[in-house]
């Protein structure tokens, strides 16, 4: 495309360099037959002056066509360096000329979405990090002006509100290092029947107090799989959190894995609940990087997390939910050979 572009602006430069050597000869020839020995112009002088004129009208046409929408792009391009992300130009003039501002329109619509969700991001973690601080600094100060007594409840408010700061300060690195491609994984064969059964359990007592029915369904003597058993459990984590989040008493849970009969080297794990469901205009959005629907509780990091690490071992993660009937959350994982 770059060559073909520098083709045709060659073709233009020697049309140009033509046409002028042509008005220059057509000069010479003019100044001939005004001092001619007849001394009168001849009619047919005229013809050169109607072919110049009219090469002169579409080598201006076609150097128009490339110079307004060069002057567009340079115009938009000092926008973006002066943080105006908005800038946009038409895609008009040749092919390759539209070629450039359609690319254009999109790296600069790229960058203004980069730099919404920064400014998102500020906001989001600003709010998540003040409400434990907040906690933290009331709980202190009480017990310095000796406003609560200093007893294990007091304190044990404010490790509560550490650890809740620890978990997102982790969240956000583990994001930020899964998106970069800098995430270092320690995989190790597994057995993944044993490890969701394991990250159950830690669970059950929780789902017991909200009585709500936590069960496994896994298929007989599923494959050893090579991943990193520490991310695939909080992936896991992450997803029967939200399942118990949203699922009212008296509600079920079910985790289900097997290998996929779609992609047979590959093994499915659902996580499937009976909650309130997602809205459909939310559900395309809930894996979006601190995208939380509006009764969400948490940062709107978890689903994030489990998509990036599901991503680096090489599967894939998707939704399926209906409102007043639950939400359905897969992910799939490579069996290697």
């Amino acid at each position: 495309m770059r060559g073909r572009f520098f083709l045709r602006f060659g073709i233009l430069l020697a049309l140009m360099l033509f046409f002028s050597c042509a008005i220059f000869a057509f000069i010479v020839s003019l100044f001939s037959n005004w001092l001619g020995a007849s001394g009168r112009f001849h009619p047919a002088a005229i013809i050169p002056v109607i072919f110049i004129v009219a090469g002169l009208l579409l080598v201006g046409r076609a150097f128009r066509g490339f110079a307004l929408p060069i002057g567009d792009l340079v115009a938009a391009s000092a926008r973006i360096a002066d943080g105006d992300y908005s800038a946009r130009i038409a895609e008009r003039g040749p092919r390759e000329v539209r070629v450039l501002a359609r690319a254009f329109n999109q790296m600069a619509a790229r960058l203004q979405t980069t730099d919404e969700l920064r400014r998102a991001l500020l906001a989001d973690v600003t709010h998540e990090l003040r409400t434990p601080l907040t906690v933290i600094q009331g709980n202190l100060e009480g017990l310095l002006d000796d406003v609560y007594p200093r007893d294990d409840a007091h304190l044990q408010s404010i490790l509560d509100e550490t650890r809740v700061l620890s978990r997102l300060i982790d969240d956000l690195r583990t994001l930020a290092l899964a998106e970069s491609g800098a995430l270092q994984l320690q995989k190790e064969p597994t057995d993944l029947a044993t490890l969701i059964g394991e990250t159950v359990a830690s669970f059950r007592a929780q789902a017991d107090a909200a009585q709500v029915a936590l069960s496994i369904e896994s298929a007989a003597n599923p494959p050893t799989l090579n991943l990193d058993p520490a991310r695939i459990r909080q992936v896991l984590e992450n997803l029967i959190a939200n399942a118990l989040r949203y699922t009212s008493s008296g509600g079920k849970i079910s985790i289900q894995c097997s290998v996929d009969s779609i992609q047979p080297k590959s093994v499915v794990v659902s996580v499937s609940d009976t909650g309130r469901g997602i809205a459909p205009e939310e559900l395309p959005r809930i894996f979006d990087r601190l995208y939380k629907s509006r009764d969400s509780r948490g940062a709107g990091l978890g689903l994030a997390i489990a998509k990036n690490l599901i991503a680096a071992h090489g599967g894939s993660i998707a939704a399926q939910s209906e409102l007043g009937k639950g939400t359905t959350i897969r992910f799939t994982l490579p069996i290697e050979t």
